[in-house]
């Protein structure tokens, strides 16, 4: 039921690394149907990091699964030609360069909508398309220093980056909710639409508890606040052979749980000690330290105080809850696939295919 809900819908992806094809795997999880115009030289991610035998790496595998790849050179008139027929044809086109480049090649945003007025082109770059970063580059460490949260992620010492890349992956979910939106006003308006998102403004959007607090307050520091850091209940802890537990007992219910399991019953009035909760937090680190994660699982589990143990991602795929659900797939090609987390009516979208190539003209020639 799922892999219908787009069924018919034919996408253009134009872009290279994680956002852009992200978002438009998830799209063909949906049932459109994917064509990654790729240039002669190939999406860089193909070679970024260690490489398969076939000599192109697993990241790219993941994030182009469900596809079909053509290259075209479109500073070539030949690759223009072919590729003004594929637009004249296609419902949605992903454009992830940089703002401008894709009007420098010929397809600006007159060209496309005397081309297709039912198309919806998605611009999707690093700032945006207006402003004075519109041009400049970056990749998601910059675009999270930019907008405040990596100021406030870490300990205390220095900011740490986030992996995954959260902007990349924030950037594709809001260019998905964009296009599907665009989408349902074409339904009704038979209108086209040029669509601007930037993975530093994705990010951004998840700020605004963070910068209301700056405004009103002061900058919320690392390991200050309650929920980066400065609460004793709500922190990742070392256990005793080297592995790390997650305890997230904001709410008293739980914090009382915590404390009952562990029988200390004393500290149950210390849950709103003034933050930062330093002395709270040595306390719990010297607890935390006695036991093994296997010990502490085995403890705190059944006690329903949100503690989990922070699993390697090597254990990821095996735990009961992700084999339950059935999201995690380990595929024959050695690849773990994640698949659209989504039910519909108990469904859920089916395995992804790997990625195919084929020419413009095979392209052309179906859609006709």
């Amino acid at each position: 039921m799922l892999s219908e809900c787009l069924a018919g819908l034919k996408i253009l992806d134009l872009s290279m690394y994680i956002p852009g094809p992200l978002a438009t795997m998830w799209l063909s999880d949906l049932g459109a149907e994917v064509i990654k115009v790729e240039g002669p030289a190939g999406d860089p991610m193909r070679v970024m990091g260690p490489v398969d035998a076939d000599g192109t790496t697993a990241f790219y595998k993941l994030a182009n699964r469900n596809k079909t790849v053509v290259r075209l050179d479109l500073k070539s008139d030949e690759g223009k030609r072919l590729f003004a027929q594929m637009l004249e044809a296609a419902d949605v086109l992903l454009d992830g360069f940089r703002p401008g480049v894709l009007g420098r090649l010929g397809f600006g945003d007159e060209r496309l909508k005397q081309l297709n007025s039912r198309l919806i082109t998605c611009r999707l770059s690093g700032y945006g398309g207006t402003g004075p970063f519109a041009e400049r580059a970056g990749h998601d460490v910059t675009y999270l220093a930019v907008t405040g949260i990596l100021a406030a992620s870490g300990p205390a010492e220095r900011p740490v980056m986030t992996f995954p890349p959260l902007a990349d992956h924030a950037g594709a979910m809001l260019a998905v909710n964009a296009i599907l939106a665009a989408l349902l006003r074409r339904a009704t308006s038979g209108k086209g639409a040029m669509i601007d998102v930037s993975l530093a403004e994705a990010a951004l959007s998840w700020t605004g508890g963070l910068l209301t607090m700056a405004q009103r307050w002061a900058n919320p520091m690392r390991e200050e606040d309650l929920i980066n850091g400065g609460a004793a209940h709500y922190r990742v802890y070392r256990t005793k052979d080297g592995r790390f537990a997650a305890i997230a007992a904001l709410e008293d219910k739980f914090w009382r749980s915590f404390c009952a399991a562990i029988d200390r019953p004393d500290w149950i009035g210390r849950h709103d000690e003034p933050l930062p909760q330093t002395a709270m937090i040595a306390e719990m680190e010297a607890l935390f330290a006695s036991r093994t994660l296997a010990e502490w699982t085995t403890l705190l589990e059944p006690a329903d105080c949100t503690f989990e143990p922070v699993l390697n991602s090597s254990e990821v795929p095996d735990h009961p809850h992700h084999k339950a659900r059935g999201f995690v797939h380990k595929a024959d090609d050695g690849i773990v696939d994640v698949l659209l987390p989504v039910l519909m009516e108990g469904t859920r979208v089916g395995m992804r295919r790997p990625l195919a190539e084929r020419s413009a003209e095979a392209v052309l020639a179906a859609w006709r």
